[in-house]
């Protein structure tokens, strides 16, 4: 006799609640992940009680701490080293808020001559001499620049700094996997001063 359901997932959390899980650590509320993901509420708090449960965790705060990595990302089973060399390589991107992403878009492209990346949803990327600009849809009012810093192992790197006493606000996590399958990894941290600071790194697919 055939058994019917969905197979067992060979990861400590499903796709969907690995979904859910990277934009928790990126930052993002229940809300705010059910609009980007176009599911219900219950859904999205569904998959957050579920990952707190398997994963052993409280709230929601550890959650952004964990630094588990899914199975089907480049960096699974990656080792890394801690040492003095923390790895800073350079500025990598700068964030921006704009009120219209459309208009920003056309105007840096256009007006300014800036290399237009790519672009997704309300979010649009420039190149400026190697420097990455972000460009996001929001409150371009409420919002401050990020500066993001290139580290060649954000694992290492997250690990040295706060061996240093950096507190960040999240653990390393995956934000976007392009098609060729780069992934794009980030850590948020503030400076002495409150103000936000990034780690950034590209993992390409072995």
């Amino acid at each position: 006799m055939s058994r019917t359901g969905r197979p067992p997932f060979d990861d400590v959390l499903t796709p969907a609640e690995w979904r859910v899980t990277e934009f928790v650590r990126h930052g993002l509320t229940n809300a705010q992940i059910a609009k980007r993901l176009d599911v219900s509420l219950d859904a999205v708090k569904y998959h957050v009680a579920n990952a707190l449960q398997k994963l052993g965790l409280d709230s929601r705060k550890a959650l952004r701490q964990w630094t588990g990595i899914r199975k089907s990302s480049a960096l699974f089973g990656r080792t890394y080293t801690v040492n003095a060399d923390i790895g800073i390589q350079a500025l990598g991107q700068i964030a921006r808020t704009v009120r219209d992403i459309r208009a920003a878009e056309t105007w840096y492209r256009d007006v300014l001559g800036l290399p237009h990346l790519y672009t997704f949803g309300k979010l649009s990327f420039f190149d400026c001499a190697g420097v990455r600009l972000f460009l996001s849809e929001g409150d371009a009012h409420a919002a401050e620049s990020i500066l993001y810093f290139r580290v060649e192992d954000i694992h290492a790197t997250h690990a040295a700094l706060s061996g240093r006493g950096v507190e960040f606000i999240n653990a390393p996590h995956r934000v976007h996997r392009h098609e060729d399958g780069t992934e794009e990894w980030m850590a948020f941290f503030n400076d002495n001063e409150g103000r936000p600071l990034a780690l950034m790194s590209q993992v390409a697919p072995q």
